[in-house]
């Protein structure tokens, strides 16, 4: 039984916790030395299955990063039509949502910019 180490995304262990549960549990029996047929009796799957599961563990996940700041595109946009003049009322009725929604988000966002 041949000892394998495999890890997620670009290589480094601290990106196991990114891993989904079942995506664990199987790099786990794999890395004790089951085989995929012994591994996928255990999870009641097929082979085929176990082996998809260890390849999608090494895909990067493309939703875990938070670019331009950590700010998510209602705040982004938001503070965008502030910037440009736009009051409350004007910036709730493009999203349906209260003028104090609107001025909440923006003080979050704001917030999150100065951290």
């Amino acid at each position: 039984m041949a000892e394998a180490t495999h890890t997620a995304g670009n290589g480094s262990p601290s990106e196991r916790g990114e891993l989904r549960p079942i995506e664990r549990c199987v790099l786990h029996l794999e890395e004790r030395g089951f085989a995929d047929a012994e591994i996928a009796r255990r999870l009641r799957r097929s082979a085929g299955y176990v082996d998809r599961v260890r390849l999608w563990s090494t895909v990067p996940r493309s939703g875990t990063h938070h670019p331009q700041g950590g700010l998510r595109p209602i705040e982004r946009c938001i503070l965008r039509w502030r910037e440009r003049g736009e009051d409350y009322i004007d910036v709730a009725a493009r999203f349906n949502r209260s003028p104090a929604f609107v001025e909440f988000v923006e003080e979050l966002a704001e917030y999150k910019l100065s951290r």
